[in-house]
């Protein structure tokens, strides 16, 4: 059986991972958030005491010990890390820049696009992430850069967190997001860009519903 693989990149806050879950549920496939893994992986870090900047060597390894799994409960997906669940814990800002951090270092990527890779094997997949179509699953069968402007992302960001009652301040969000991008694009290992083959989605100022049905249609297109 010839499983369909989606692969979804963008910049940070662009809704990667909440678009790409709803759009999963709408035709039933896999969504596989390899960006919560990055998050765990720089949780763990963090809960293990070592600075992801300046302890590389360290980091490196301990990567044998690191254990994250990605499971579906009646809660829909939830992120573990060493057995605990931190589905929200990765998404504070502290986690966010340590993810951006954590994903320039090769041997970590290496890890995790190991895990990711053989995940897509199994199912119909939707993976969200900064170099899915380009890394990742380069033969991907739908390739979508998605992406939004700063302020827009920021003020994503903003709302999302302060619905589930977590201080928030709304410039220390846009900046995060904006080292986030210089980071991201910049880093030797994988930068983020738009893969070849790959359709640019730009959802400023479109409805979180208007951009689930866009990318639904694109990928049933190649079913």
């Amino acid at each position: 059986m010839k499983y369909i693989s989606a692969g979804i990149d963008g910049p940070a806050g662009a809704g990667k991972s909440s678009v790409s879950k709803a759009v999963a549920g709408k035709l039933g496939f896999v969504y596989i958030d390899t960006g919560a893994m990055y998050r765990a992986a720089a949780l763990f870090a963090m809960n293990n005491g070592i600075d992801i900047v300046n302890e590389r060597e360290r980091l490196i390894s301990s990567l044998d010990r690191l254990d994250i799994a990605i499971k579906y409960t009646d809660d829909g997906q939830r992120v573990f890390l060493d057995g605990a669940d931190v589905s929200e814990t990765i998404r504070t800002p502290e986690v966010s820049v340590g993810a951006s951090n954590i994903a320039v270092i090769p041997e970590v990527r290496e890890k995790l696009v190991a895990m990711q890779r053989e995940m897509a094997k199994h199912d119909n997949v939707i993976m969200d992430g900064r170099d899915i179509c380009t890394v990742v699953l380069p033969d991907a069968d739908v390739k979508i850069f998605l992406t939004a402007s700063v302020e827009e992302r920021a003020k994503r960001r903003y709302k999302e967190m302060t619905e589930k009652g977590m201080d928030a301040d709304f410039e220390e969000i846009k900046r995060d997001i904006e080292y986030r991008d210089k980071n991201d694009s910049e880093r030797d290992a994988s930068p983020l860009k738009i893969a070849e083959g790959a359709a640019v989605v730009d959802t400023t100022g479109l409805t979180f519903d208007e951009v689930v049905e866009k990318l639904t249609a694109m990928i049933k297109e190649k079913m």
